[in-house]
């Protein structure tokens, strides 16, 4: 768990990956979308992605990518980030994160 931690710490965005995973792909685009520059970590490319991505499962992440956090705290997957976005909660997030300073609507 500690691990997970210092990766998301004093990151405004992070987002955990697989380079095959498309849907983390549509995650990372969703987010940069509004202007924020997340930190991808692809578990299939870091020595020690195997024992992140246990941590991840620990945590109720099945699959375990994408993991989402923004301001330091667990979001979720794919699912519950397009759920802030329905409910127009994502960008307040960001905001609050630091990921992102303006939203201009139009």
């Amino acid at each position: 768990m500690e691990v997970v931690k210092a990766l998301v710490q004093e990151r405004a965005v992070v987002i955990f990956s697989k380079t095959s995973c498309p849907v983390s792909h549509s995650m990372r685009q969703l987010i940069s979308g509004f202007g924020a520059n997340p930190t991808v970590y692809e578990l299939d490319q870091m020595p020690n992605g195997r024992d992140i991505e246990k941590v991840l499962q620990m945590m109720g992440r099945k699959p375990s990518v994408p993991s989402i956090f923004i301001g330091g705290n667990f979001v979720g997957g794919a699912n519950d980030v397009i759920s802030l976005q329905v409910q127009g909660r994502l960008v307040q997030m960001l905001m609050d994160s630091g990921a992102i300073w303006v939203w201009n609507r139009t």
